[in-house]
């Protein structure tokens, strides 16, 4: 089956909090992957995605240690809608 990786980045204005994660984030851009897979057997090319995962910390911190954590796409995107609405 292929597969592929697109990459994003996304922008938190301020600390927020994801399900699962021990402490709230700082504000800043973090690195989100999307990972997919082909759907094989129909006449045209369409991906499925299999995993989304963020890298911490945020792009412009300076650490000597990177995760890359795993996040449902739906929290993801909560987050990022409750941090627009913040003034």
């Amino acid at each position: 089956m292929t597969r592929r990786t697109t990459q994003t980045s996304v922008r938190f204005s301020s600390a927020f909090d994801l399900p699962g994660f021990d402490q709230r984030q700082p504000a800043g851009d973090y690195r989100v992957d999307f990972d997919e897979e082909q759907i094989e057997g129909i006449s045209r090319l369409a991906w499925r995605r299999v995993g989304t995962f963020i890298h911490l910390p945020a792009i412009a911190t300076q650490a000597s240690i990177r995760q890359t954590v795993p996040i449902k796409p739906a929290d993801l995107d909560a987050a990022l809608q409750k941090d627009q609405q913040k003034p």
